[in-house]
């Protein structure tokens, strides 16, 4: 591994910063962010804000102009080598006379990785990759994800009880946690690309899941909404409808078309595969990651919830902790089947914690070990 400098370390923080400006409108691209430094100053920078505009090396040479020249970037993915719906950013580096480029992590992009950066050097561009990598991986973790497995990145979030329950037996669940929490599940979902929930949530809360305010980014596109209804039994006056957004609802039933539902026009049925009476959770998770969806928040109850611990698919649990007892007959956030000792619990690893007003948040990995 190279030798960086403070320097390069400055700027290369410096491109995270940019990129981490796309982090509600990039998807499905990767956030992208890029600097160009000469002599000690920068001379450039840009940005990638939506998919189909001007990559962040393009607008960072186009702002650098003749600076460019003899500069080094930085930029925390590697940059692409083949023409999508923009040009090659390695052909523009070459012809704006580049001389060296600092890459934080390749590009998982098949069509990318390691390609890039060997165009820039049989060019002559001094090529260095590393700084600040574990940053850039966390940042783009998503696309990372879909791209080296086909998956998108699934996190799940949960409001309970400090008993651990997200509904009492009545079925009431609004609202467990305060105002701050729910602001910062805002956050979650406009970063998101996807928000995801099962029928039984659909029926039980009629949940709208768009991005309300107090979070509202000055540039994001809503997450489209994903309902799991393996009987089509999503109703015509669900309160999603009314909200403008792409809708998907994945079902089983194929025999049943949109004109016997009553949903409105806009709303994509898609058949899916089966495992018993359920969805095949990883068929769904593979056919959202063919629709390019990098992350996907799930807002749904115990049963989708567990069922997805069990199918290994959930990668992070976002829980928001209330300090409210609900009691042992209050629904469980996730029902998993038994569990005969205590090696084969579930293990998470606990990465971040954060009291929001009188709650508690905790950002857990799930580490599955042990077969459920």
């Amino acid at each position: 591994m190279p030798d960086f400098s403070a320097e390069d370390y400055r700027f290369m923080a410096r491109a995270l910063s940019l990129a981490h400006r796309g982090l509600c409108t990039a998807h499905p691209n990767p956030r992208v962010g890029c600097v160009l430094a000469h002599h000690g100053l920068i001379v450039g920078e840009g940005w990638h804000r939506f998919a189909g505009e001007a990559h962040a090396e393009v607008l960072a040479l186009k702002a650098a102009g003749e600076r460019a020249r003899g500069a080094t970037c930085y930029v925390n993915l590697e940059p692409c080598c083949y023409h999508g719906k923009t040009p090659a950013c390695t052909e523009a580096l070459i012809r704006a006379g580049a001389a060296r480029v600092v890459a934080a992590t390749l590009d998982p992009n098949p069509r990318v990785n390691g390609h890039g950066l060997l165009a820039l050097k049989q060019a002559g561009i001094l090529v260095q990759t590393g700084v600040l990598a574990e940053q850039a991986v966390a940042l783009n973790r998503g696309f990372i994800k879909r791209m080296q497995h086909g998956l998108p990145f699934v996190t799940s979030k949960i409001a309970i009880s400090i008993d651990g329950r997200v509904a009492l037996h009545s079925g009431a669940s609004q609202w467990i946690t305060s105002g701050p929490a729910r602001a910062d599940v805002q956050r979650l979902r406009a970063q998101s690309s996807a928000v995801m929930t099962g029928i039984g949530t659909v029926l039980a809360d009629d949940p709208v899941l768009t991005v309300r305010s107090p979070f509202r980014p000055a540039e994001f596109r809503q997450p489209v909404r994903v309902v799991l209804d393996s009987r089509l039994r999503f109703p015509g006056t669900a309160k999603m409808l009314s909200e403008p957004g792409r809708i998907l609802v994945l079902t089983g039933n194929s025999e049943r078309d949109k004109s016997a539902t009553g949903i409105a026009n806009g709303t994509e049925i898609i058949a899916s595969a089966m495992r018993g009476e359920h969805l095949d959770l990883e068929s769904v998770l593979n056919h959202l990651g063919r629709l390019e969806f990098n992350e996907i928040l799930v807002e749904a109850g115990p049963t989708l919830n567990g069922a997805l611990l069990q199918a290994r698919l959930v990668d992070e649990i976002v829980v928001y902790i209330a300090p409210k007892l609900m009691g042992s007959e209050a629904l469980p956030m996730a029902r998993l089947d038994t569990i005969a000792t205590m090696a084969e619990c579930l293990e998470l690893s606990i990465l971040d914690t954060r009291v929001l007003g009188p709650d508690l948040r905790v950002i857990a990995r799930v580490n599955y070990r042990h077969k459920l």
